[in-house]
């Protein structure tokens, strides 16, 4: 992966990661605290290889980009800032990966920009109407800046505990620490309006007309497959989805030479729709 570098959207500062020089692919991590576009995904487009233009930001409120003046984050701001982030890099069509928080930005995204968005693959998924704030949710978004906060917050991310080590509780501790002042405003008790916030309406799924993917851990409980992946199915026009088994909230973790496969064989330019 290339350098972190800094592209400036709507006069604001946007931290961006990229790789590759083929096909573009927008890549948008999720909500947790202490999360970032280069963590999410920068081992990923490692295994991906030179095949894709991968594109992975750290989207308003997480890493180094900053909330613009006067802004609160949510579902309005991140889309519009993705869309002006490719704009800025000069990036006409590409598809777009989401987890989480950012499935639902994708899935937003692709409604929006109907001529540029080519494809969406929506992992562990927000965004479905109606969907609940789950226990295990709630938990993440309040869960405090400390090694005990993060053992905590991983726990609920994977479905086998073995994946929560020590070295990953400390790095995801520190990065906590680094992004705590802006997190503690974007998700704000009660939180269940955050979750209301990321739900997209039927009218704007409807207007999804793009290949999507859906990927999702069948043990997820911070978006469980029956309240945020399964309702998709009626509203998208051009969706299939993948479950994997003993998988909680990150199969790109949990199932990584599985995962890779999926993306590699969705993404393929040449896969036909």
């Amino acid at each position: 992966m290339t350098p972190l570098r800094t592209v400036t959207v709507d006069g604001s500062p946007v931290r961006v990661l990229e790789s590759g020089t083929g096909p573009a692919v927008l890549m948008l991590h999720g909500s947790g605290p202490g999360t970032t576009g280069s963590g999410a995904w920068a081992t990923i487009g490692q295994a991906l290889g030179e095949s894709w233009h991968l594109v992975a930001p750290d989207q308003a409120g997480f890493g180094r980009t900053p909330l613009p003046a006067g802004s609160k984050g949510g579902l309005r701001l991140w889309t519009e800032q993705a869309a002006g982030l490719m704009d800025a890099l000069g990036i006409d069509n590409y598809a777009v990966v989401g987890h989480s928080m950012g499935g639902a930005v994708a899935l937003a995204l692709a409604a929006a920009r109907p001529q540029q968005v080519t494809s969406v693959v929506a992992v562990s998924t927000m965004g479905a109407p109606g969907a609940p704030l789950s226990a295990d949710l709630d938990a993440i978004w309040a869960a405090p800046a400390s090694p005990l906060g993060a053992r905590d917050m991983l726990s609920r991310l994977v479905f086998d505990q073995a994946l929560v080590t020590e070295s990953a509780v400390d790095a995801r501790a520190a990065a906590m620490r680094a992004g705590a002042t802006v997190f503690a405003s974007l998700f704000p008790a009660p939180r269940a309006r955050w979750a209301d916030d990321l739900a997209l309406s039927a009218q704007t799924l409807a207007a999804i007309r793009v290949p999507v993917l859906l990927v999702h851990g069948a043990q997820d409980r911070v978006t469980p497959l029956g309240t945020a992946a399964q309702p998709l199915l009626d509203h998208l026009a051009d969706v299939r989805l993948h479950v994997f088994g003993r998988c909680g909230h990150v199969p790109a973790i949990e199932h990584p030479h599985e995962f890779r496969q999926l993306l590699s064989c969705f993404l393929r330019p040449d896969r036909g729709h």
